[in-house]
């Protein structure tokens, strides 16, 4: 049976570019399709959010920030999001298609054995360890959220309940209460706040676990009987695993983050190291366009691609969908984006601040007590035009106004710099059409 459906070609083009197909995965705000780029006939996944669904559930911030963290992540074993579309109605991820279904649909035939479980667990450290470096915290690991492709390796998927550093509370924890029950890690459970990166360490245990035994360490049909086991880390390994792996295990499950493993402990483990390869690859071969570069200085200007364009655009109503939390202003300049940072940095050395450049394109700044500091981040929208986001981080709103409003702002003033605005997206639209091709006319069949 093809992969393509047959149906009609104008109820299934997406774009002019992507012919939809067969459903395969379903939710409670977004279906998957696969889809076939019908200009170079690639598979890919179509992930299809209804913006009506979401509306008022307060999970917009999570489309968003799923759409960030998924744009920057490109590694072997994370599913890659080639582009992100949209019409007024829906959202569309176009990802990659992952031939082989989920580990859990594997796993549910039966306990893998435990050098196949130790290659998969290699993949999804390699993958964790990765977004961790980036300050990506994944929040739900488990079987389901793991795919495997056409030759057999993990690819992790579904970060709409990721977080970044930036969300970190000035105790340095995260506080959002989030993922699979029998996944959680304790600290969760305990409403203290905890480290992102422990927690994910925990769920990668529970998945090895459940890899090597074929069932979870904590489980009960009681759901407070299970997260006291939880709580207490209440397992019992099963008589086949070998004597290092219920040692590693033991590590992985340690109910005290403090004392818990970390990625680095790992690979120093008998039981990881063996047959571990680190792997190698070189990470701009997986950046198709995107602007993104982890280089000099003057190289970490993102460019805006389409969809950054069209979630900026409230003639498409995404505003709502994508509003930013916290204090902010965001600025349309005729200054380079090599000018805007360099006058960030200034103004920051001037006002005794510490400045650090961040990866991907902007500076933080910050006062030595680390009472207050905001962000600056730039996009390039045109050849002429580069967008600038000022963001604080902490501290008061009357001391973001006199170092940004008062200092830099008056700087970037000079360089024609105006409020980004519904005119303002309106030209970028019409200078953009070309690359976005998609009329507000053109929706798919359902819209």
């Amino acid at each position: 049976m093809p992969e393509i459906e047959q149906v009609a070609m104008e109820d299934t083009a997406l774009f002019g570019k992507y012919e939809l197909g067969r459903v395969i995965g379903c939710g409670a705000f977004a279906k998957v399709h696969y889809a076939r780029n019908v200009q170079t006939g690639q598979s890919v996944a179509v992930k299809i959010i209804n913006k009506k669904k979401i509306h008022g559930t307060g999970l917009a911030g999570n489309v968003k920030r799923e759409i960030t963290i998924m744009s920057r992540l490109h590694h072997p074993n994370i599913v890659r999001l080639h582009e992100v579309l949209a019409t007024k109605n829906k959202i569309f991820f176009i990802m990659d298609f992952v031939r082989g279904g989920e580990l859990f649909g594997k796993i549910s035939k039966g306990r893998f054995s435990e050098d196949l479980s130790r290659k998969y667990f290699h993949q999804l450290i390699s993958a964790v360890g990765y977004c961790h470096s980036r300050g990506v915290f994944h929040r739900d690991l488990k079987p389901e959220n793991l795919l495997l492709d056409e030759n057999g390796d993990l690819r992790v998927t579904d970060f709409g309940l990721s977080a970044v550093r930036d969300q970190i509370r000035p105790d340095g924890l995260l506080h959002t209460l989030c993922g699979t029950p029998a996944y959680v890690a304790p600290e969760i459970l305990s409403k203290k706040g905890y480290d992102g990166a422990k927690i994910d360490v925990w769920s990668c245990g529970v998945v090895l676990f459940v890899l090597s035994a074929g069932y979870l360490p904590f489980n009960d049909p009681n759901l407070m009987v299970m997260y006291k086991k939880i709580y207490k880390g209440e397992f019992r390994c099963p008589r086949w695993m070998s004597p290092e792996l219920r040692r590693f295990l033991a590590k992985l499950l340690d109910t005290n983050p403090e004392t818990r493993i970390t990625v680095d402990g790992m690979l120093r483990d008998p039981w990881f190291k063996k047959g571990y390869k680190e792997i190698k690859f070189h990470e701009e071969d997986y950046v198709s366009g995107s602007g993104i570069g982890y280089g000099p200085k003057d190289e970490r200007i993102m460019n805006l691609n389409a969809f950054d364009i069209i979630s900026f655009s409230a003639g498409l109503d995404l505003s709502g969908l994508f509003g930013d939390a916290g204090e902010g202003d965001r600025l349309v300049t005729q200054e380079s984006p090599e000018k805007v940072l360099e006058m960030a940095e200034e103004v920051g050395a001037a006002a005794d601040m510490t400045v650090r450049w961040k990866k991907e394109c902007g500076v933080e700044l910050e006062e030595f007590n680390g009472r207050f500091g905001f962000e600056v981040e730039v996009y390039r929208l045109t050849a002429e035009l580069t967008v600038v986001e000022a963001r604080k981080r902490c501290g008061d709103g009357v001391t973001f106004k006199s170092v940004w409003e008062e200092k830099l702002k008056p700087l970037l003033l000079g360089g024609a710099t105006t409020s980004y605005n519904s005119e303002d997206e309106e030209q970028v639209d019409e200078q953009q059409n070309q690359e976005l091709q998609q009329p507000e006319s053109q929706q798919v069949a359902g819209d």
